[in-house]
């Protein structure tokens, strides 16, 4: 199955996305071939132990939008948002369970806004969904699970702010 459909798709949803919005908010946007999958990345390098490297830092925080052949035969894209290694992010004491217990406090006020959504995962993956796969409409299926992102990352925020070392 060739995938290069997809990667145009969401290159060209990543072109669209009016990145000053996600820019003054500390967030970075990108589009990545990783694990065999197309994904759209939304991280913040603070979110990270290697501000340098975000994308490939062990410790991270990040949203992803993501298709592959598997995820096509089912007809779905799924996101995430994963946290990553919580424990070596610096200058914060962050236990991985108690960080993604508070997220999802918070977060449970959003829920409604994100289709076939799951929180109750472990502590690496805070929230996973699926929408159904529409080639029409994909494009501006990514823009819309983007601003939603957009609307819940202060969030993260606030959750690693309990966490900081005083």
């Amino acid at each position: 199955m060739d995938l290069s459909f997809y990667n145009k798709e969401f290159n060209e949803a990543l072109k669209e996305i009016p990145k000053q919005n996600f820019h003054n908010q500390g967030l970075e946007i990108s589009v990545e071939f990783v694990l065999n999958s197309i994904a759209l990345k939304i991280y913040n390098p603070n979110w990270t132990s290697e501000p340098e490297s975000p994308l490939n830092a062990k410790s991270r925080i990040f949203f992803s939008i993501w298709i592959n052949k598997k995820t096509i035969t089912e007809n779905r894209v799924y996101y995430n948002i994963h946290a990553l290694k919580l424990r070596e992010l610096k200058g914060y004491k962050i236990q991985s369970r108690n960080f993604a217990d508070l997220f999802r406090s918070k977060f449970s006020n959003f829920q409604t806004e994100w289709e076939n959504i799951d929180t109750a995962l472990g502590p690496l993956t805070l929230m996973e969904g699926w929408i159904n796969l529409n080639k029409e409409t994909i494009k501006s299926d990514i823009i819309k699970l983007s601003e939603n992102f957009l609307k819940v990352s202060p969030i993260i925020d606030s959750a690693l702010n309990n966490f900081k070392y005083k």
